[in-house]
């Protein structure tokens, strides 16, 4: 026969020279995983897990910058947010950018009894 057996052995599709080749690209797809794609993942599961757990009171910006506070949780896509004294807009939950602050129920549930004291005491006079 004319081809060497060396010859004819080199040519399976797992050849080391094809492997070595492919290497860089590999590696290439890793640096970018782990550099930009997971930690992108990872944002936006934050930021779903953050538009989940929106509650009535919690202190929001939009997208568009305006801040307001949560007045209700219409559907699974709204949210109505108090931006101004007698203002309130529906917004869709995607357009939320961040939550500045949570209500504090303890707080809160202080407040409402100082609150219902100062009225009794108005009454009473």
């Amino acid at each position: 026969m004319l081809i060497s057996t060396a010859y004819a052995q080199g040519t399976g599709i797992f050849d080391q020279n094809a492997l070595i080749q492919f290497l860089p690209l590999i590696l290439i797809f890793v640096v970018f995983y782990f550099l930009l794609i997971r930690p992108q993942q990872r944002k936006a599961k934050d930021q779903r897990a953050m538009l989940d757990a929106l509650r009535r009171g919690d202190r929001v910006v939009t997208g568009g910058g305006i801040i307001g506070t949560v007045a209700r949780v219409d559907s699974p896509e709204e949210v109505t947010v108090d931006i101004a004294e007698g203002v309130r807009v529906r917004v869709l939950r995607s357009t939320i950018s961040s939550v500045l602050a949570k209500p504090d129920p303890a707080a809160a549930r202080e407040a409402a009894k100082q609150k219902e004291a100062r009225a009794k005491v108005g009454t009473k006079e």
